[in-house]
This record gives structure tokens, C-alpha cells and sequence, in this order.
């Protein structure tokens, strides 16, 4: 399955376009970050590392997910 994947110092974000339901409770919750507008639609610079985390848990269809960046190869799902 095909992963998209976006990364500030502490965490990387995985996006599973084929999983998304597009729902839009990432980006109308949390705009500053999940923008669909632009080519790069996730700015894990946004917010706060935690803050992307709540908000990625909050993903009805499981399309995002993340890991610690300190954790290789070890993804928490939602």
C-alpha cells in the first residue's frame, strides 16, 4: 500500500491515500497543518509534535498514522 510520508525533528507522519475516507476532520481541526490546498498537504512544523498526534488519532479510516522518529520502523496505529 502506497505511504506518503512527512517528517519534522521528533515525528513523521504517514499518510495512506488509498485508506482516506476524506472526512476533513484533520484539516478543518487542525489547518495550520493538514492544508489539502497545497501538493504538500501535511506541515508537521505546524504545531507542536503532541498536538499532530492528537490530531492524527482523531483519523476516522486509520489513512494517518506516525511514529517517533527515534523509534525505527515502530508506527502506532490509531
Amino acid at each position: 500500500m502506497k505511504q506518503i510520508k512527512f517528517s519534522n525533528d521528533e515525528i513523521t507522519v504517514v499518510w495512506q491515500p488509498e485508506l482516506c475516507k476524506h472526512s476533513k476532520i484533520c484539516f478543518t481541526e487542525m489547518p495550520e497543518v493538514f492544508n489539502p490546498k497545497i501538493k504538500s498537504w501535511v506541515n508537521v512544523n505546524g504545531a507542536s509534535s503532541e498536538d499532530i498526534i492528537a490530531q492524527v488519532k482523531k483519523c476516522p479510516s486509520g489513512a494517518l498514522s506516525y511514529f517517533w522518529n527515534n523509534e525505527l520502523d515502530t508506527e502506532h496505529e490509531l
